[in-house]
């Protein structure tokens, strides 16, 4: 019981944090358009992982690079400028998302050999863009 009340005021103490991350102001079609991408994103992380767990390594690529990686850049283009989050974005912020494009692309090319474990060593970079850029970002 002790420790249920420690997790629980710990949990209180970190919902009361000032959030100290950087606020990107993106108009709010360009937020919304964000926040369903990375939404599907993390649907597409899923099957990716789900793919890589039943040893189906090269269409995990398949999967990374259709729906993450450098081929699945510019999804927003035909929007209205407002829409389109990237325009909006810090510089380095964008750089971020460029750079998990990229990660998933070489991932992506290593899972088209069929070498698992090279392709799971690279797992991680498929999520390190991801939670470098909502550490440092928020958009409200």
């Amino acid at each position: 019981m002790k420790r249920l009340l420690l997790i629980s005021a710990l949990l209180a103490g970190n919902v009361l944090a000032e959030d100290t991350r950087q606020l990107a102001t993106l108009p709010l079609p360009a937020q919304e358009s964000l926040r369903v991408e990375m939404i599907d994103n993390l649907v597409r992380l899923n099957e990716i992982l789900e793919l890589m767990a039943a040893g189906k390594v090269k269409e995990a690529g398949v999967l990374a690079e259709s729906s993450l990686g450098e081929s699945a850049m510019g999804k927003h283009r035909s929007k209205p400028l407002d829409a389109r989050p990237g325009p909006h974005m810090p510089p380095a912020m964008h750089g971020i998302g460029m750079d998990g494009h990229k990660a998933a692309s070489a991932f992506a090319k290593v899972a088209a050999t069929g070498d698992r474990d090279q392709a799971i060593s690279l797992l991680p970079n498929l999520t390190a863009a991801c939670v470098g850029c909502h550490a440092a970002y928020r958009t409200r």
